[in-house]
């Protein structure tokens, strides 16, 4: 069993190192998304985007820190869209912002501290960075005047989203996540090992983000998230959020690419056995990036499960 391990995280490593170094578009939240550069919007005043409807853009002082978000919709049921690592709004949900119904959902798409254009400050993985996020962000939408929502949740941004439903239970209505874990292994550590070093992206890859971010913030933050998750396996059971599971009490989604390089399918089985009451949904030609690649069948996934 050891060995056929070694033999599926190596494949899977491999396939990801050949993407980075093709130049194949690989959005990881966890080290690359579709990045776009935008402009940073002015301090707390709303700013109009061209996204075939009205978007706004703000900042408001959550918890030390001024956080930024999108706004779109008028919808009764608010939703919070969470982003992956070095991820922000703009950049992991640009057909979720665009697509999703307007008339149904007020979208709310946010950079979490030291991400996008939440910095200052830079972004610091102490150990419990992923409950620091789920409090900024359930205390953002409270700050919003939402008083329930609905969360999505991509990758880092999914561990972010099942620790804020089991900490914040009576705010959160409905969940969706995919790409994320509850705990760290062995297999897991291998391909966070394989996006560590930034000098070995291809440039197709690298230049968003450095122009976004600059090569040395890009390089330093991308090393320190792989610091961070290894020391998840350190704990028992490599545990982040797996003992808050049996926590969660709104009714979740959790959607899984069956190619996705990243996060292996077990951990999608994991999270669907010990979520009660969750529906287990599998893409078979989804990646890492399936809301992506395949905008508009997860944007009809999601509104049906939100309704």
């Amino acid at each position: 069993m050891a060995v056929a391990l070694a033999s599926q995280s190596a494949l899977r490593l491999r396939l990801l190192l050949s993407a980075l170094k093709s130049g194949i578009s690989v959005p990881l939240s966890r080290a690359v998304a579709s990045f776009r550069i935008i402009q940073p919007p002015t301090k707390e005043k709303a700013v109009r985007t061209n996204m075939s409807t009205s978007v706004t853009s703000a900042k408001v002082a959550v918890n030390g820190v001024h956080l930024n978000y999108q706004r779109t919709g008028e919808g009764e049921h608010a939703v919070l869209l969470l982003p992956g690592m070095l991820g922000s709004g703009e950049t992991d949900f640009g057909p979720q912002i665009k697509n999703l119904n307007k008339k149904l959902f007020t979208v709310i798409a946010w950079d979490p501290r030291g991400c996008g254009h939440s910095r200052p400050p830079d972004r610091d993985f102490p150990r419990d960075f992923f409950e620091r996020d789920a409090t900024d962000g359930v205390d953002l939408m409270k700050a919003l005047k939402f008083k329930k929502f609905s969360l999505l949740g991509w990758s880092d941004g999914g561990i972010t989203a099942l620790i804020a439903a089991a900490k914040y239970p009576s705010y959160i209505h409905k969940m969706v996540i995919w790409g994320a874990n509850a705990y760290v292994t062995e297999e897991d550590e291998m391909i966070y090992q394989g996006i560590q070093d930034v000098s070995k992206w291809s440039e197709k890859t690298k230049k968003p983000l450095e122009t976004l971010y600059g090569y040395e913030y890009l390089a330093e933050t991308c090393e320190k998230w792989v610091d961070a998750m290894k020391q998840f396996k350190r704990l028992p059971d490599g545990n982040i959020c797996r003992h808050l599971l049996p926590l969660i009490q709104c009714p979740t989604l959790i959607v899984h690419g069956e190619k996705d390089p990243l996060v292996p399918r077990f951990h999608a089985d994991f999270l669907h056995k010990h979520v009660s009451g969750s529906r287990l949904h599998l893409m078979p030609e989804g990646k890492h990036n399936l809301h992506l690649r395949f905008a508009d069948e997860f944007n009809k996934l999601v509104e049906d499960f939100l309704q």
